[in-house]
């Protein structure tokens, strides 16, 4: 029984990192430059933003 609980604990917290790093994906190639633009960033600052939400979506 220990083996089943364990295994869908496993399952569940691929599934929640599955889910996070789908998210920093689509911040970093929609909303962060979406968002720069409003605010007046310049092309550089936006594309480091995009570079270091991917390291973090990879990282997950």
């Amino acid at each position: 029984m220990s083996k089943s609980v364990s295994v869908a604990a496993r399952d569940g917290s691929a599934a929640s990192s599955v889910v996070l790093g789908t998210g920093l994906t689509l911040a970093s190639l929609i909303l962060v430059p979406a968002l720069s633009q409003a605010v007046g960033l310049g092309p550089s600052l936006t594309s480091a933003l995009r570079i270091v939400l991917m390291k973090a979506a990879a990282r997950v």
